[in-house]
């Protein structure tokens, strides 16, 4: 089982914001950023605070996914 923050990429495409203009309206770190390009585990305050920018659902912007292991 793996995270996928693909929901999330497009949502920002959807809302018209880059990355970039993420960061600053969450006040995240470039690290943190980066994890979630990688789809890496990060912070659950982190994704709260994604969520209270984009005003949505943790289900919204991540989701399970099944890894072939």
């Amino acid at each position: 089982m793996a995270v996928s923050y693909k929901k999330l990429w497009k949502l920002l495409i959807d809302k018209d914001m880059k990355k970039k203009d993420l960061r600053e309206a969450t006040g995240i770190t470039t690290t943190a950023l980066a994890k979630l390009g990688r789809n890496e585990n990060v912070n659950t305050e982190i994704l709260v605070k994604i969520c209270k920018v984009l005003q949505c659902d943790i289900s919204d912007i991540m989701e399970i996914v099944e890894t072939d292991e």
